[in-house]
């Protein structure tokens, strides 16, 4: 008898858990401070004066960052694991009516009622929690919420994002910094938004456009607010 060839899959939302934060950290880094420098930049500030605001910004943005997402992320846990938590008291307390609201799950997906039935009976057998926590309230290993991987992950890489446009403050020579940040800063999103659609699989044009254009126009604005204060002072 032939053997039958293993066929292995690789999906991208597998990924999703520290792709969404390291995509968020990242982007964040490089737009937040790069319209900083830009925009202290245009007001004709001196060299240290640029400097300094860039460093200021990657280490408050990285705080701020790794603190935003605990924060967010676990809020998010603290309802998963609720609901979990009450879930579990149901099956202890009405297994029937949790079979009978399983089973209707699936008949709403396209089985049949008998079948639904023997589905839901069979994987409640199996691990009675994990089923509806699948297929009832949409938590699954994948995108189960992790706190401290989103907190760190976001500081991280918003603190790689920021060195960039940092990096070419401290390396162009006085005179040039405004011009040549926003250069670098555009290329490194268009990377970014590359490496990111090509991570989680859905191409690489339209992110990389996506991430680009909001982080041009992020930089317009705050060079047009620091030329119109150099103007004033």
């Amino acid at each position: 008898m032939s053997r039958m060839p293993s066929h292995v899959e690789r999906h991208a939302v597998n990924r999703i858990g520290w792709l969404r934060a390291a995509v968020l950290g990242a982007n964040d880094g490089i737009v937040s401070t790069s319209s900083l420098i830009v925009g202290i930049a245009a007001t004709n500030a001196d060299r240290h004066a640029i400097i300094a605001a860039g460093v200021a910004g990657l280490l408050a943005g990285a705080l701020s960052m790794a603190a935003g997402e605990y924060v967010s992320v676990s809020s998010q846990a603290d309802t998963e694991a609720a609901d979990l938590e009450r879930e579990r008291q149901e099956l202890a307390t009405q297994p029937e009516a949790e079979l009978e609201e399983l089973a209707a799950i699936y008949v709403e997906r396209g089985l049949s009622p008998e079948l639904a039935r023997r589905v839901a009976e069979e994987l409640m057998a199996r691990d009675a929690l994990a089923a509806h926590a699948r297929d009832e309230l949409g938590i699954v290993e994948q995108l189960a919420a992790n706190p401290l991987q989103a907190a760190w992950t976001s500081a991280l890489t918003f603190s790689v994002g920021a060195a960039v446009p940092l990096a070419a403050a401290v390396l162009t020579p006085p005179g040039m910094q405004l011009w040549v940040t926003m250069l670098v800063t555009a290329m490194a999103l268009a990377i970014l938004g590359a490496l990111s659609g090509w991570t989680g699989g859905a191409g690489i044009v339209r992110p990389a456009l996506r991430v680009l254009f909001w982080g041009i126009l992020a930089m317009a604005v705050t060079s047009g607010v620091g030329f119109l204060f150099g103007q004033v002072v």
